[in-house]
Formats: structure tokens, sequence, C-alpha cells
């Protein structure tokens, strides 16, 4: 993996009034990307073996035990059967990371070994954010101390939502330093931020905050990830690094499920970013029950045949 992180900038919000965003012309070239490009048979199969390497492969449920961190560790390891990537070729797959709650981040390592998978952590009173700042960056603190190399990190939403720029930065900033080594992607829970505006100015703030990827959502709120919000996101990626020369990672969590959305958003960050981020420096997806239609599909473009869905049973 690259060692490259975005140090950030001083809060910049010269401008932040004035931004707009056309939501309608957003919601036509978001309907347009399912379209631009026509993958078939072997075009297909590389993007989707791509699209498995760039999965943050996620449990957070409120029962996780060592055991089934254990299992989705393994699935890490071999995402797709053998057999399947042997015959395309594919010497050696894995997914991008893990992704699991702070207490079982010791555990992931485990599990995981020296595989060099990374295992990321959620912290920050995820999903909601809302506890004193304190308590949030010593759980940042407790995570990098069992041995996360990413940090996920929530945001108080009162901020965008009150226009409160200067705390919103200071907030994301005394997180980045809590992280210390580890990258950090800063969710921004877009659907609770109400408007395309308020998407794209806490996505100038975050990267200003020095976050190494920013992320749609936590998968708990009402919307999650989606394609005008990702294109809005994408863009201000894309103005950060020609105002800075710092280039941040982008990652959609929430929503994602069959191998088309797979395609869709790597398609996203093709036209809208460049083929390079379309690895997982710079592109993840949150995804729990992606991975299983993606193999599925593999399955299918491999043998001819669907396999039934237990086949790719996910951890």
């Amino acid at each position: 993996m690259s060692d490259h992180r975005n140090p950030g900038t001083d809060l910049r919000i010269e401008g932040f009034a004035d931004i707009r965003i056309n939501t309608p012309a957003a919601l036509r070239r978001a309907a347009t990307l399912p379209v631009r490009r026509s993958l078939k048979k072997d075009h297909q199969a590389a993007w989707l073996l791509n699209a498995v390497r760039c999965i943050d492969l996620t449990t957070l449920a409120g029962d996780d035990t060592e055991d089934r961190v254990a299992r989705l560790c393994a699935k890490a390891r071999q995402p797709v059967a053998a057999e399947l990537l042997q015959a395309m070729g594919v010497p050696h797959l894995t997914t991008g990371a893990v992704c699991v709650y702070p207490t079982m981040v010791a555990a992931a390592q485990r599990a995981l070994g020296n595989s060099g998978i990374p295992v990321a952590s959620v912290a920050t009173g995820f999903p909601a954010g809302l506890m004193p700042l304190d308590l949030r960056l010593a759980e940042i603190r407790h995570a990098v101390d069992q041995g996360a190399d990413e940090i996920d990190i929530v945001i108080t939403r009162a901020h965008v939502l009150r226009a409160e720029w200067t705390a919103l930065y200071d907030e994301i900033r005394a997180m980045r330093d809590a992280c210390g080594p580890a990258r950090m992607k800063t969710i921004l829970a877009t659907g609770d931020l109400k408007s395309l505006e308020n998407v794209a100015r806490a996505s100038h703030v975050a990267m200003q905050a020095g976050a190494d990827w920013i992320k749609t959502s936590t998968g708990k709120e009402g919307v999650n990830a989606t394609l005008p919000v990702s294109l809005v996101m994408c863009r201000a990626i894309r103005d950060y690094r020609t105002l800075t020369g710092h280039r941040v990672g982008f990652k959609p969590a929430g929503g994602l499920r069959t191998a088309r959305d797979a395609i869709d958003w790597q398609v996203l960050m093709a036209e809208e970013l460049g083929r390079d981020w379309l690895s997982p420096d710079l592109f993840r997806i949150g995804a729990s029950s992606l991975l299983g239609d993606i193999e599925r599909q593999i399955s299918h473009h491999v043998t001819g045949r669907y396999a039934a869905g237990h086949r790719q049973a996910i951890a």
C-alpha cells in the first residue's frame, strides 16, 4: 500500500457561501454513468475482480464475536474461490481491508497475520458520533493501540447543518492527530446533511483537516451512498487536488449490494478522477453483502452457470 498521506491545509472557507450545486444536472450526470461504458465478458470480469481488491469487508453488528471476525478475515484473504481465480489466470487476490469495531481490531490482526491486509476500525462514537470529543479521541487512540491501520471517523453533523466550519475543521483535525500513523477516512453521513451544497462544503473541510479518504455514509443512515452524492464528493476531491496537489481517496458505503453497483462506482472513479482512483490506495467500497454477488457473477463468467448463494457465503 502507498504511504502517501494528505497533510491537510489551513481552513479556507472563502467562497463557501457561493457553492451551488445544479441538482438536476448532477442527477442527469449520475444517471448517465451506468451506461457510459459497455463492459462485457472478460472486461466485466476484470472490473469485478478490481472491485474485490477495493472492498473494505465489514462486520459492524452488535453480536460480533472474535470467531465471526476470524471468518470474515478468512474471506478477506480468499474472497474468490481459488479455482475461479486459477481459471482466470489470477494468482492472488485479497480485499482492500477488513473493517470492525475497536474491540475487534486485535482479533482481526491475529486472524490476518502477515497477509498484508489492513485492519480498519470505526471510532468516534460510530455511527452517531454524539459523544464528548475527548471520549471520541480516546476511542481512536485505543483502536490504534490495538493495531488499527486505518480509522473511519464520524463527524458532528450539526456543525455542517449550522455552517460551523471552524468547529468542524478543528474536530476533524484533532481526530487526524489522534490517528497518528493510521490513515483516516472521514464519514460525512451525507444522508443527514440535507443538501448537495452541504456535502460539497463538508467534503472540502474534511480534506483541509487532513482526511486521507472521504466516505459517504456509516451505512446506518436512512439514505446511504448514492451516485449523485458520490459525484459531488468526487468533484470536491478533484478541486482539492488542483488547489493543493494532494490526492484524497473516496469510499462509498451503504447500499452497494450488487456487482452492477461495483461497476457503476468504478466508472464514476474513472470518469471523474481518472484511473489512479481505481486502486485500493484511493478507492474503497464499504460492504458486507456485495462480495457474494460479485463472486456469483465471476462464477458465471468462468463456468457459464450461476452458483447457489450458499457457495459464495460471506463469512
